[in-house]
């Protein structure tokens, strides 16, 4: 909508403030006006800055949370009862009675 300035808009505006502030405020008037862009100039820097780097921070992926290593014990195999043979019984006592 509103273009740069040009030459003749820029000789209209010192022409006022020298109208309204006279010769020799003008230069202080000047003085405060670059120092306040200055600061707001440092100020939207800090901002774009601070945004950036909180930005960069939510995309960097967040490691997946940290379990403490803990080995299991093999189970145990299934115990297998050796298979013995049993003597036939016998209508023998085998010792002295």
């Amino acid at each position: 909508m509103f273009g740069p300035l040009g030459v003749p808009e820029l000789l209209f505006i010192l022409v006022l403030a020298l109208l309204i502030f006279g010769p020799k405020r003008l230069p202080e008037v000047g003085r405060t006006l670059g120092r306040g862009m200055s600061e707001f100039r440092k100020a939207s820097n800090e901002l774009k800055r601070t945004v950036n780097a909180e930005l960069a921070l939510e995309e960097e992926p967040t490691p997946p949370a940290l379990r403490p290593y803990r080995v299991e014990p093999p189970a145990p195999a299934p115990v297998e009862e050796p298979q013995t043979e049993t003597p036939p019984e016998t209508s023998q006592p085998l010792g002295p009675h």
